[in-house]
Order: C-alpha cells, then structure tokens, then sequence
C-alpha cells in the first residue's frame, strides 16, 4: 500500500505547475503565427489529403504517403484532425503542437520521478527541457509536428515501461509494446528507444548489477513508497526486448525505403563516406556547444562541404574522451554511461552515417538526445560539488540563473518563428551558404510582388547548389512573369533534369509554353505532371483550359 505524504504531493503538484507556467510563457505568442513557406506547404497548405479531413481516402494514403520521405500516418492523421477543427487557422495548429510539447514535459517530470526519487533533479532536466532554445524549432514549427507528437509517445512508452517493471505483467508489456508501435508511426525516431530502455534498466531501475545473482531483489526507495525490483542477467533484458528490436529494424527498412522513395536519400558520390564520418564528430560535439551557447540558431544548416583536420581530430578526440570517461566511471556513477549514451544512441538515426537531405545537423534532432546529457549535468554537478559549504544554496541560485537565462534567450528564438519572412531571414544572417534560405527569401519576395529581389536570392540559392530544382523552378516562374517564355522554359528544363519527379515544374513548363502558342507542346506537359500526380488540381485545370482553346 502507498504511503501518501503531503507535503511531497504538494511540491510535485507545485512544480507542476511551474512547468506548464514555464511552456506558456515562451510559446504563448506562437498562436498568433503563420505557416512557414518550407515543409508547412507539404504538410498542410498544400496538401489536399490534410484538408479534405478524416475520411476512409485519406486515412489510407496517410498509411502510404511518403511525400516528405518518412512514414509517419499517426502525424498525418492529428494534422487532418487539426485541420477539421481548425481549417487553415495556423494559431490552431500551433497551439496543437505547444499542448504536445506541454503534456511531455509534465509526464517526463513525473517519469523522472517515479524512476529516481529525486523531485528536484527531476525538476531541473524537465525545466531545461521545456525551456531550451533548442527545442523552440520542435515547438513553433507546425511541420515538427511529428517530432513532438513522436517525443510524447516516447515519454508515455518509458512510463508504461515503468509500470511494467513494477509489476510484469501481460497486459502492461502489451501496452508498451502497442505505445512503441504508436510512436514509430508518428515519427520513426523510436528506433532507439528499446535501447533507452536497457539503459534505464541498468540506471534508475537497477534490474541489471554486474556480479549481481540473478533474482535477487533490488529496493528502489522512491519518493512515497519502496519499490522492489528483480536483478536479472544482461541476457534476459535484452530477450525481453526482442519484439521491440524486431519492429524497429521493420520500421527502419520502413524509412529507408520512404526516404529513398522521396528521393531525399542521399548516395556515397553525393556524399562521400569519409566526409559523412567527420561530420558525425563534428555534430555531436556542435550539438553540445549549440546546448551550452544557444545562439545563431537556425531552421537549416548546409551540409559542410570542406572541413579541416584540425576540426576534425579536435572533434573526434573530444567524443571518444568523453566516451572513455564516463565508461571509466560507471561503476561509481552510473547516471554518466546512461545519459552519455542516450545522447549518442538517440542522435545515431540522424547523425548523418545515412545522409537523408542537405542538412548537416539540425535543432529538431536534439529534442529527445539531449535529456541525456541534462541527466548528466543534474545528477552530476551535486556529485562534483558535494564537498562544498552551502552546496544546496549554491545549486539553487545557479539553477535559477539558468533557467532565467533559456527563458530569455528561447523567448527571442521563438520570435524568428513568426512567419516565413522572420525564419528565412534569420538564417542568411546567422549562417553562410545557406541555399535554403536564399530561396525561402525568394519565395517571400515573389509573393509580395517584388520580382527582382525574388530573383537575386534565387540566382544565389543556385549559384551554391546549381541542381537545385525548386530554386530553378522559381526562377522559371519568375521569367515567367518577366515575359522571358523561352528563358523559363529553359530554366524549368533543367529542373527536370535534377528532379525527373517534379510535377508542378512539368505543370509551370506547360504554361510557358501555352503562353508562346504551342499547344500541343503545352498539353503534353501538363499530361506528365498529372502522370506524377493524378490529383493535381492545378495542371487539370490548366489541361482542361488549353484542350478547350485547342478545339475552338
């Protein structure tokens, strides 16, 4: 029977509060910003699945789509649902994601917890967590949908893992087996997470000790109650989670498949081995700054097409010292090898060893990674202080100072997210060579009706990535709109040629060429983009309009 105390109910009720308090206060403003002109398009505004709702139709291709070269139908499906409430009111959309974001931080508390005994430690990795500028991509981008939907499950599998640790049981396995299959449905990121739950098993819960017998029983004391759990060999934990690496690995030829399917999947002559090598090195170490030093935060980072040894061996040497100390030290602190490597085995899938895009790192992979490393720094620095006068009194005024500090600073991040104007500007201002933004830029200036500027930052995104086929298709549209017919059309030619796939550049061709008189030409076009995508509203519009000029 559980002992209830009071006052520790009170205080967990008190610092729950405090969390939700914390969330509202960054993210409050995000319901009163736009859809961003990248991804957003793909996911909602220009996505007629999403906006016909939930219907038998959608509900199947959500179960097929591989549009952004992932399977994830459980994100599709709460998008159409938002979009049923909400139509194309981004606040809606927004507040969906802050609520995800908002329900994780308060059960990762109460996992914590429950896991530790440790209310004010659990605390302080649960407040930096919500309150990161790292994570205000994850949150204020309505994309990122999948990234918070897929943390929640995350966080609700580990506690129906808890439970079942507790007391194992048919039934609770069974939950956290049908939580993990959720979770990869909403983002194939939990790949990882049976991994995470051999760690926990070797800290906090304890059921594996090195030397320990096997059945031997292992008190946990908790906060309210005492908890007993059975020590068992590496072997059978890992038997135990079995089914889970079995669905992983299915999910993983899943994503693979969807990613190459979407033609994000990145070759070795693209992307050579030994570049993609020193990028991880460099990553996870830049991870870890950008952690420390939250600044110049952006919504992309081009691939790194030169880097130098110094950087390289100055990276790689700090990973494996690292890595090396805190193996060293496990026995004495086995919080270091659990949160160390959750930080490196949940990053691995998108590290960068299996290139998908042109990114080389971005602030969306470190949401769930990090909670490692937050791990480490709450449990560690007491353990690095304990020999101090007034440890306590010194933990809580450099506590308070870093919340105070990630407050101020994601509150200004959270600001760059307000419409596409803020991200793709900020970003030519942070980074260099940033394709993305160049033609995110030229997107923002084409819709405002400024054609020389729209074009300036598209002939840059291409002088950087020259087979760049939505920037060449840009350009297309802006000759169009010049009167250039035949320069668009040379433009959206060799869009083509970098992305044979590209339906709304056969549809873009077809109208230059309806616009110089040829007809049959044009139809022929707007033919091959329906070819590519028979629900193309705008090319069966455009088909229809020139098979009717034809017959007059």
């Amino acid at each position: 029977m559980r002992n209830k105390n009071p006052v520790q109910t009170y205080r967990a009720l008190l610092i729950c509060v405090l969390l939700v308090a914390s969330v509202l206060v960054i993210y409050w403003p995000v319901q009163h910003f736009e859809f961003v002109d990248c991804d957003d398009t793909i996911y909602v505004t220009e996505n007629r699945h999403i906006q016909r709702g939930m219907n038998l139709e959608n509900l199947h291709w959500a179960l097929t789509a591989t549009e952004t070269a992932n399977w994830h139908p459980l994100t599709w499906w709460s998008l159409m649902l938002d979009h049923t409430f909400y139509g194309l009111n981004a606040g809606g959309f927004h507040r969906t994601n802050v609520v995800f974001h908002m329900v994780s931080v308060l059960f990762l508390f109460l996992l914590m917890r429950r896991m530790t005994g440790e209310p004010g430690k659990s605390a302080f990795v649960t407040l930096v967590f919500a309150l990161h500028p790292l994570n205000v991509e994850s949150v204020a981008w309505v994309s990122e949908r999948k990234n918070v939907l897929s943390a929640f499950l995350w966080i609700m599998t580990m506690w129906a893992y808890v439970s079942y640790v507790e007391r194992p049981v048919f039934h609770r396995y069974l939950l956290v087996l049908l939580l993990f299959v959720f979770g990869l449905m909403a983002k194939p990121v939990l790949v990882t997470l049976p991994f995470v739950l051999l760690l926990i098993d070797y800290w906090p819960l304890r059921r594996f000790a090195p030397g320990a017998p096997a059945n031997h029983n292992n008190v946990l004391i908790g906060e309210t109650e005492r908890k007993s759990t059975e020590v068992l060999p590496l072997f059978r934990l890992i038997w135990e989670k079995t089914p889970f690496f079995c669905i992983a690995a299915l999910s993983s030829v899943v994503t693979i498949y969807a990613a190459n399917r979407g033609n994000a999947l990145k070759s070795f002559d693209q992307f050579p081995l030994e570049g993609r090598i020193a990028n991880v090195f460099m990553s996870y170490v830049e991870y870890l700054g950008e952690m420390f030093w939250p600044g110049n935060l952006a919504f992309f980072y081009p691939y790194r097409s030169e880097v130098s040894a110094l950087q390289f061996w100055w990276s790689t040497g700090l990973f494996l010292g690292v890595t090396f100390y805190v193996l060293w030290m496990a026995k004495k602190y086995r919080y270091l090898p659990v949160g160390w490597l959750w930080y490196v085995g949940t990053m691995f899938p998108t590290i960068g060893v299996i290139q998908v895009g042109y990114q080389s790192m971005a602030d969306r992979y470190a949401y769930i990674p990090l909670i490692g490393i937050f791990i480490i720094i709450a449990w560690g620095v007491p353990d690095l202080l304990s020999r101090m006068r007034h440890r306590r009194a010194v933990l809580a005024i450099a506590s308070c100072c870093v919340i105070v500090a990630l407050t101020i600073s994601s509150h200004s991040q959270v600001q760059h997210w307000r419409d596409s104007r803020s991200v793709f500007q900020h970003a030519l201002n942070v980074t260099t060579g940033n394709h993305m933004a160049y033609n995110g830029m030229g997107n923002v200036y084409l819709h405002n009706g400024d054609l020389k500027s729209a074009l300036v930052h598209y002939l840059e995104a291409l002088r950087l990535r020259p087979d760049y086929a939505e920037a060449r298709n840009n350009v297309g549209i802006v000759y169009i709109k010049q009167g250039r017919n035949e320069d668009a059309i040379e433009q959206f030619r060799l869009a083509i040629k970098a992305k044979p796939d590209f339906a709304k550049t056969y549809n873009n061709m077809g109208i230059a060429l309806a616009l110089q008189g040829k007809t049959d030409d044009a139809i022929i076009q707007f033919r091959a983009a329906l070819k590519i995508d028979p629900e193309y509203e705008r090319a069966k519009h455009n088909l229809s309009v020139t098979l009717g000029r034809k017959r007059e």
